[in-house]
């Protein structure tokens, strides 16, 4: 009785083992791919993607960054930056910062995706907020998303 019972635990085991889980299988973000969302709206943009909108540069700690201003990137997500009242930066290992209207309709304020003298540090890619003058942990690194509270 016990070999019947344990030959059919063991088959129950393989039969689960070998079910199909391609049905609904979850991927991580790509870290090469910012969000923006807020509400319902929401928009991913990869480097190339910022790149064509208006670059702009900000200095952090005498790094000088190449980015575009917070402010046009919520414009081109669907953002009015002049009527938001908050923006969240999130990081790839969940940290976060929060500013105030007046950060992020500073000219400064940048979304950094490379260094003026070549691509952001492996500790700052994909993407880095850069907030001049500052305290440093308002400068998000490795941010993956920017969540717009409207």
């Amino acid at each position: 009785m016990r070999r019947v019972s344990l030959f059919l635990f063991l088959q129950a085991l393989l039969a689960t083992a070998c079910a199909d889980t391609t049905a609904e299988q979850v991927y991580p973000p790509a870290n090469d791919v910012l969000l923006v969302s807020g509400g319902s709206a929401q928009k991913r943009y990869t480097k190339h993607d910022l790149q064509t909108l208006n670059t702009t540069q900000a200095s952090f700690l005498e790094v000088n960054y190449v980015g575009v201003s917070l402010a046009a990137l919520l414009r081109d997500a669907g953002f009015d930056p002049e009527k938001i009242k908050a923006v969240k930066a999130i990081a790839v290992d969940g940290f976060s910062a929060n500013y105030d209207p007046e950060l992020v309709n500073k000219s400064d304020t940048v979304v950094a995706y490379d260094r003026a003298e070549g691509p952001l540090a492996e500790g700052e890619a994909p993407f880095r907020m850069v907030l001049p003058g500052q305290e440093g942990k308002l400068n998000v690194r490795q941010m993956i998303e920017i969540q717009v509270i409207p």
